[in-house]
């Protein structure tokens, strides 16, 4: 996978902008009234994200009459989640094995609790 990918999510102004367009396509100018109001980024600005989300495959542009209207790039995140998926067999023991330590820990308090209860009800 290119480098230029994860160079383009590591921006925290184009996350933003991929978590805008998650949820549907928006018109250029839609994109940097959002980002103006919300970061005070001008419009130049998110035209530069934007040229590189696109240019590292994260997002599509088509010509709609004058406007060019963005949206997520489906191939490029399959990319990105194929590239993660060699890592989640790495996670998955320790995950697993965290699981286990929280189920024995919340049976021993139980336990510990049920204990207590036997001995006040005995004196």
């Amino acid at each position: 996978m290119s480098d230029l990918v994860f160079d383009a999510l590591g921006d925290p102004v184009r996350r933003r902008i991929m978590e805008l367009l998650g949820a549907g396509e928006r018109p250029a100018g839609d994109v940097a009234a959002v980002m103006r109001e919300g970061l005070g980024i001008s419009q130049p600005a998110v035209s530069q994200h934007l040229k590189v989300l696109r240019e590292a495959g994260l997002v599509t542009v088509r010509a709609e009459g004058t406007r060019r209207i963005y949206g997520v790039d489906d191939a490029g995140l399959d990319r990105v989640r194929a590239w993660l998926a060699r890592f989640e067999d790495a996670f998955a023991g320790p995950l697993d094995a965290l699981e286990t330590e929280l189920a024995r820990g919340k049976r021993e308090r139980r336990l510990r609790g049920e204990d207590r209860r036997e001995r006040r009800g005995a004196a």
